[in-house]
């Protein structure tokens, strides 16, 4: 009697276990899926992030001398770097937006657009022209949400008239320093 109760005990048990397992395995390739499907659409965020900042192609054209890292924590980033020429100056730009990842690279979007806008639309050359006309334009990005979004972005700006050798800088809480001589200016 007891072996055969023990018997119909561990029958019970190990059907409820098998039950159990598969409900896990289910929920197992749930989660593989769904991991999946963020995974693929992060890369394709990294793709469309990619195809807006400039190759090192055109980098090589404007500044000779000038390279670039970039390396981004996550997939997609908040940091971009930037580069536009107009007539004979050039403009180019190292940015850290608020956030990491998917938030982070969202704003640097805006903020990159905003300073495409800037230099193409509103004809600025002048760093701090072009940084406060960028302020503005994220504002009233961000100002048509129901919910506030206070984001924004650290950035250095410079503008070099290669025809006049002239580097002019603007930063929005980034400082310059310059070494020349030895001395740091």
């Amino acid at each position: 009697f007891f072996t055969y109760r023990g018997y119909r005990i561990n029958k019970r048990n190990n059907a409820l276990l098998s039950k159990q397992n598969d409900e896990i395995n289910l929920q197992n390739m749930i989660i593989e899926e769904k991991n999946k499907n963020i995974t693929d659409s992060i890369a394709y965020a990294k793709r469309i992030q990619s195809a807006i900042l400039p190759p090192e192609t055109l980098l090589n054209e404007y500044l000779k001398n000038g390279f670039i890292y970039y390396e981004p924590k996550d997939i997609v980033a908040g940091d971009f770097y930037w580069l536009e020429k107009s007539s004979d100056q050039v403009l180019f730009a190292a940015a850290d937006c608020t956030g990491h990842g998917v938030p982070g690279a969202m704003i640097s979007v805006v903020c990159h657009n905003a300073l495409n806008r800037a230099v193409r639309e509103f004809g600025l050359t002048n760093p701090a022209e072009v940084l406060n006309k960028v302020r503005d334009l994220v504002i009233e990005t961000f100002e048509k949400s129901e919910e506030e979004v206070s984001d924004g972005m650290d950035i250095s700006l410079c503008t070099l008239d290669r025809k006049n050798k002239e580097l002019k800088y603007s930063g929005a809480n980034n400082s310059l320093y310059i070494v020349r001589k030895g001395e740091l200016i």
